[in-house]
């Protein structure tokens, strides 16, 4: 077992497993802790969207991922009578190259994030083994991790915290959490159900103050329901049997419909207030949490490694300032609260209990719907404000990912940096280079491109400016 490593990460789901990985690729040493020897074998998170399916794509993962996970086509929120008073159309393509949501099988993606990492010779996965305590200076961070009786020492430059809502990290390094106040109970049944018969195959709110209910379906053969508890009821109680059948008997009958799994869950909205503190941070859940009404909880996290990974890596070659890693918190947190806060209104518009509320709200959005008559557009990628970017037209967004000769973009663009020109240009070493012009993507990314002579775009795939090429390979390396 290492006793030292760049990286210490702590927790082992998607978020702490994918963060290994992306470290793995740029050559950083890491030691993965997670305190259960195993993943957990049964469903939690169900959705992500086109952006996360591209980092799975980078990592290798997305042939692996495919089978295990379905394209979703629309969330629909319906009274309790099934009218329609809100429909997000999901598209079945992307500019990141791929469908713009998929419902998914957590514990197959896990396995293939463990495989992927058990093949890294950069990686140690610690499994069993829980953290104890930290102490950092100004070198790096010592944490003692302990297994049964035993303990161990480890030594890293940096450790990041990717242990979910209860992280020990979080606790450890004293960092408190901002709360929206939202908080709620809810009953989540998942299934087996390989003949779903007449049930939409897409995701479904059921808007009824009667007892407000989420219908969706997860991956091939497996389907979920959420069910809202209301006051007077007894969260243990709920987790009856015979209660879980009543519940489930409007849409199911047991043998369509095998239980796998039953848990209240409360729904709330918390914010990290520090995300690094010196040289330990935190992602995933450990740094924030959200209902799960805009299906964006692991996504968030996942979008927290990839912003995170390359950042870390560069400072560890000596390559940029640890000051860089200060724009994590800047980049991530407000599209974090954006999402949470997007999650909190649909929730707020589901979990209404007063009839009289509840018809008002129907009455009104019915005739929004019918004076806008289309569907809601789906929510855009937020675009980073604020970072490590150079203002210009584009700056912020994701880079699209168009066909190339029958492969998508990203296979041409490495794992670092690269530079998006009309023309060629002779980048220098360690910035990958291609002419848009030269490209056979019908054209794409050069109309993308605009009237911009060059893009640079980022390892996450956000764009870090657009311009001149020789002033932004300036300006990234001022940035540095």
């Amino acid at each position: 077992m290492r006793a030292e490593a760049d990286v210490l990460i702590v927790g082992l789901g998607p978020v702490g497993a994918a963060l290994a990985a992306l470290l793995a690729r740029h050559g950083v040493s890491v030691i993965a802790a997670e305190r259960e020897t195993d993943i957990y074998r049964l469903p939690r998170a169900a959705h992500f969207d086109a952006e996360i399916m591209r980092l799975f794509q980078q990592l290798g993962l997305a042939e692996d991922i495919l089978p295990v996970s379905r394209p979703i086509s629309a969330y629909e929120f319906v009274t309790a009578a099934r009218e329609i008073i809100m429909r997000f159309s999901v598209s079945a393509e992307t500019s990141q190259g791929w469908a713009g949501g998929y419902l998914f099988h957590q514990p197959a993606l896990e396995e293939a994030l463990r495989a992927k990492l058990a093949a890294a010779p950069e990686v140690e996965l610690a499994l069993g083994w829980s953290l104890d305590t930290i102490a950092q200076d100004e070198s790096g961070v010592t944490a003692q991790l302990s297994q049964g009786g035993a303990t161990r020492t480890v030594r890293a430059r940096f450790l990041i915290g990717c242990d979910g809502a209860n992280s020990a990290v979080r606790k450890l390094s004293d960092i408190g959490l901002f709360d929206y106040g939202f908080d709620e109970p809810w009953l989540v049944i998942d299934t087996l159900m390989p003949d779903e018969g007449t049930l939409p195959p897409y995701g479904l709110q059921v808007c009824d103050p009667a007892r407000p209910t989420t219908v969706m379906p997860m991956s091939p053969g497996r389907r979920r329901w959420e069910f809202m508890l209301l006051p007077s009821e007894d969260p243990a109680s709920m987790l009856d049997d015979a209660v879980v059948q009543r519940l489930l008997a409007p849409w199911a009958t047991p043998d369509k419909a095998t239980v796998i799994r039953k848990a209240v869950y409360r729904f709330h909205g918390l914010v990290a207030n520090d995300w690094r503190k010196g040289r330990i941070l935190l992602a995933g859940d450990a740094a924030h949490q959200m209902p799960p009404f805009a299906g964006q909880g692991m996504c968030s996290g996942l979008r927290d490694a990839a912003n995170l990974a390359w950042k870390l890596a560069l400072v560890l070659k000596g390559e940029a300032r640890d000051t860089l890693l200060d724009t994590y918190q800047q980049e991530r947190e407000p599209h974090v609260r954006g999402m949470i806060e997007l999650a909190i209104a649909m929730g707020q518009l589901v979990c209404m209990l007063d009839p009289t509320a509840a018809a008002k709200r129907d009455t009104d959005m019915l005739a929004a719907r019918v004076a806008h008559a289309s569907d809601a557009p789906a929510p855009p990628p937020a675009a980073l404000a604020a970072g490590c970017l150079h203002p210009s037209p584009r700056a912020g967004e994701l880079s699209p990912q168009p066909v190339s000769a029958g492969a998508r973009l990203d296979a041409k663009l490495g794992h670092g940096f690269c530079l998006v020109t009309r023309g060629p240009y002779a980048a220098p070493a360690g910035i990958a280079q291609l002419d848009a012009t030269a490209l056979d993507d019908g054209g794409a990314l050069a109309a993308w491109l605009g009237e911009a002579e060059a893009a640079l775009i980022r390892p996450d795939r956000h764009v870090f400016g657009t311009g001149a090429p020789d002033m932004l390979l300036d300006r990234l390396a001022a940035s540095l």
